[in-house]
């Protein structure tokens, strides 16, 4: 499999997760999404300084320390999906030949399973976060670009949408439990306050054009 780093160039990324190697996948690309979703945020807040923006300097820095939170913990959760699909190998490659074997394959499947749900969550939290943080400066942001405050907060929710699916395909191979009800639960909460903050980002960059 490929190693993929966060320092590659975008021609090396683009090749790596259109090419044969199951990953980078499709948790991965929704990382480098999120991050990017994190830099148009930023953008818009380095562009947001000055004696005219001053009134709003405090949230500004605050949104602006936030995009460097998010673009860090990006990378980390671009790794950990990797693993997270190389965990979930391993364990399907386990032996099961007799009864421990089979005993000890299904536990290793299932904490992989687990993985492979708790890291695309984290990835909605962390988007779910973002937008929030997007959200507090939309009205204050430079209006000439606020354009690209709009595209952060579509990035981030398309992120997030990413995640979901990853959640959802993970989610089926678990048994009807408490557990997964609550996977359930926690996501389609968090896509709805991804999808609002969206919205109303949005709806006020449109205002403000």
């Amino acid at each position: 499999m490929s190693h993929v780093s966060w320092d590659d160039s975008i021609r090396r990324f683009l090749h790596q997760a259109g090419g044969s190697d199951p990953t980078p996948g499709g948790g991965s690309v929704a990382a480098v999404v999120a991050a990017l979703g994190a830099s148009m945020t930023s953008m818009a807040g380095n562009l947001s300084k000055g004696e005219k923006f001053a009134a709003y300097k405090a949230q500004i820095q605050e949104t602006l320390t936030e995009m460097q939170r998010i673009s860090r913990t990006s990378e980390e959760l671009l790794h950990a999906d990797i693993e997270s699909f190389n965990g979930y190998m391993s364990a399907l490659k386990l032996p099961k030949l007799s009864e421990d074997e089979k005993a000890s394959r299904k536990i290793a499947l299932e904490s992989a399973t687990l993985h492979a749900i708790e890291v695309p969550l984290r990835l909605m939290r962390l988007c779910r976060d973002g937008i929030t943080s997007t959200a507090a400066i939309a009205d204050s942001a430079n209006k000439h670009i606020i354009s690209d405050l709009g595209i952060g907060a579509i990035l981030f929710e398309a992120a997030a949408r990413s995640a979901l699916i990853t959640v959802e395909i993970n989610l089926r191979s678990m048994p009807e439990s408490a557990v997964k009800s609550r996977y359930t639960a926690h996501a389609t909460e968090l896509m709805g306050q991804i999808e609002t903050q969206c919205k109303a980002i949005l709806r006020t960059a449109r205002q403000r054009m």
